[in-house]
């Protein structure tokens, strides 16, 4: 009788601005019941967090979101969002400490929100990938566009994506995936 491997770990960090949708996006795709250590914004907050374009969020993370997704029964991968919000950038060093890469969502409502996710990785040399959340009502751009608004290398990819719609969370998390497979120079061989 054959032993049953067991699945590679992986895990992939979420990021960007705060009210983009990172606890969106990880809670859409987790097949388990997601971690999430979201607080009411309080009156406390008013002046330190701009709320402008996402005056209706009325939560924040203030540690991380996580989720939790198998492919294949080969793969788990475990998803950390990370909080928004300067105050609590601290916790970036140990969110993504051990990840494969990131995605950082962009909003193009807010797009120099995403800046510091997009500086925090290239410093860091982490693969990234963006994606923009596509919000109803707000403008869209394209592609090429954004990438050049965010200043980023031809080698970033940028995609279009829906926090909340299943399948569109996949296909970023499997390009993200790929891409930092890449980035790394795995082989085919070795990504099998």
């Amino acid at each position: 009788m054959r032993a049953r491997r067991l699945p590679t770990a992986v895990k992939i960090v979420i990021a960007g601005g705060f009210g983009v949708g990172k606890t969106t996006m990880v809670g859409t795709v987790s097949e388990t019941r997601p971690l999430r250590t979201e607080e009411i914004l309080t009156d406390e907050s008013v002046g330190v967090d701009d709320v402008s374009g996402v005056e209706r969020k009325h939560t924040t993370t203030v540690a991380m979101d996580f989720g939790r997704i198998t492919i294949k029964d080969e793969y788990v991968l475990y998803l950390f969002g990370t909080p928004g919000q300067q105050r609590f950038w601290f916790m970036w060093d140990e969110v993504t400490l051990g990840s494969l890469g990131a995605v950082v969502l962009a909003d193009t409502r807010r797009l120099s929100d995403c800046f510091p996710s997009v500086d925090y990785f290239e410093r860091r040399n982490t693969p990234f990938i963006v994606a923009v959340n596509c919000f109803e009502g707000a403008q869209q751009y394209d592609l090429e566009e954004i990438q050049m608004a965010l200043n980023l290398g031809p080698k970033v990819p940028v995609m279009l994506c829906d926090a909340r719609t299943l399948d569109s969370c996949k296909e970023v998390l499997i390009d993200l995936v790929l891409h930092a497979m890449k980035s790394r120079g795995l082989t085919e061989e070795q990504r099998a």
